[in-house]
């Protein structure tokens, strides 16, 4: 009897020992977490007190003038051209267009768009292949109005040349890509 109480409190004492242990990592983590939070709280003290507006990130205004604008624009040999225009990141757009004509074929343009501030337009450069630069005023946040080749607004129902922000209009007809 005697050697199995020995060996019991044994087996009890190497339990005792091992559950300790296993709660050294779990005070040490707990330790290093009331830390990170003693940092983070300083650091945010810290920088209430200092003025970051001189480092801010100014963005770029042409990408707050993303989506996709649709309409049924004017054409002279055909009853319509129904157009998609897809300003996307980076400055990239995808044009597509589709005369309304007996062949239903739809043309697509890829290029890079720059925001002309201070004239409120859009101007789309081709890449390769393209025939034209394009230019569009910036008429609101959900309309583009198509420019003459010069740069000028188009006088003969100027509402006819306009593309809509695909998400201000409820009922549309867009391409599907």
């Amino acid at each position: 009897m005697q050697p199995l109480k020995i060996q019991l409190k044994h087996n009890l004492a190497l339990f005792l020992f091992s559950s300790l242990l296993s709660a050294v990592p779990a005070m040490a983590v707990t330790d290093l977490e009331a830390q990170e939070g003693f940092a983070r709280a300083r650091a945010k003290i810290h920088q209430e007190e200092t003025d970051h507006s001189a480092h801010e990130n100014h963005a770029d205004k042409s990408q707050e003038f993303r989506g996709v604008f649709y309409g049924y624009l004017p054409c002279n040999d055909c009853a319509g051209v129904k157009t998609t225009l897809s300003l996307k990141q980076k400055n990239n757009y995808l044009l597509v267009t589709q005369p309304a004509r007996e062949s239903s074929r739809e043309f697509y343009e890829k290029g890079k768009y720059s925001w002309d501030d201070e004239n409120q337009t859009v101007v789309l450069t081709p890449k390769k292949g393209g025939t034209k630069t394009r230019r569009y005023h910036i008429e609101d946040e959900g309309t583009l109005i198509q420019l003459n080749d010069d740069g000028t607004r188009i006088t003969d129902e100027a509402d006819r040349y306009a593309l809509r922000r695909s998400d201000t209009v409820k009922s549309r007809e867009v391409h599907i890509h």
